[in-house]
């Protein structure tokens, strides 16, 4: 871990330990990636990963829930759309709905539109290939529970590494999200995606509900990433956990 990750998460972690048992889920699928490097992301923001098993339809009395990266269930019929049935998404949804903090990665973004959580959809690249690399991103909105660690207009450099990336939706969909502030993350040089108007990232009217394609769990230190420009979404929420 870098020397300013190390602080960022010593800091957050000490004021964890006044708030006993800050608990963030991470949902695993048959086909999931990602989940323990969310989990990884998690420890470091000073809070405690729990793992939640697709089959399992509880939560295990978590205070916020990440749907990761990878692909669920095979990614069969289309991204997301087999995750949404399984049992954990049940009162994950209506936690969410209740106002519990959710963030989803690349498929898990996928499944949280599949589930409505979220506005518009995941489709294929317009390249039709998968994408790897490192991306400079823009914080559009640094008010949500997962972006409060940003200043809006900040650039950050995240991985993404998808092929059903492309966010699209209609227009008067996207305009209202860009009236009522709710594209959180866009490419900051164009969506190598195609993703219209470049959105990277959204979420739900009150903040709680973030989807994004990049991977902010692959930028938390210099070690095993382009740096620790993701590590502000996990103590973004460690610290609303916190303050709650």
């Amino acid at each position: 871990m870098t020397t300013v990750g190390a602080r960022v998460g010593a800091r957050v972690g000490a004021r964890v330990g006044a708030r006993v048992g800050a608990r963030v889920g991470i949902v695993t699928f048959p086909g999931s990636l990602d989940d323990r490097d969310a989990m990884r992301a998690v420890r470091v923001a000073g809070a405690e990963p729990v793992s939640l098993w697709h089959g399992d339809a509880d939560l295990h009395d978590v205070d916020a829930v990440i749907v990761p990266g990878g692909f669920s269930y095979g990614d069969y019929l289309r991204a997301g759309a087999i995750a949404r049935f399984a049992p954990v998404m049940g009162p994950l949804v209506v936690a969410a709905r209740e106002g519990m903090p959710v963030l989803g990665i690349c498929n898990g973004f996928q499944v949280l539109c599949e589930t409505h959580l979220l506005p518009g959809a995941l489709v294929r690249n317009v390249a039709q290939r998968f994408i790897c690399r490192d991306v400079p991103l823009v914080v559009d909105n640094a008010a949500t529970a997962w972006t409060s660690a940003y200043e809006n207009g900040q650039h950050i450099v995240v991985p993404i590494k998808n092929i059903d990336g492309c966010f699209v939706g209609s227009k008067r969909l996207l305009d209202e999200l860009e009236a009522t502030g709710r594209v959180v993350v866009r490419y900051a040089d164009g969506a190598p995606n195609g993703s219209m108007r470049d959105i990277a990232g959204v979420c739900n009217e009150t903040g709680t509900i973030v989807g994004m394609m990049p991977h902010p769990e692959h930028a938390i230190d210099d070690l095993t990433g382009p740096g620790v420009g993701g590590l502000g979404f996990f103590t973004s929420l460690v610290s609303r956990l916190v303050d709650a």
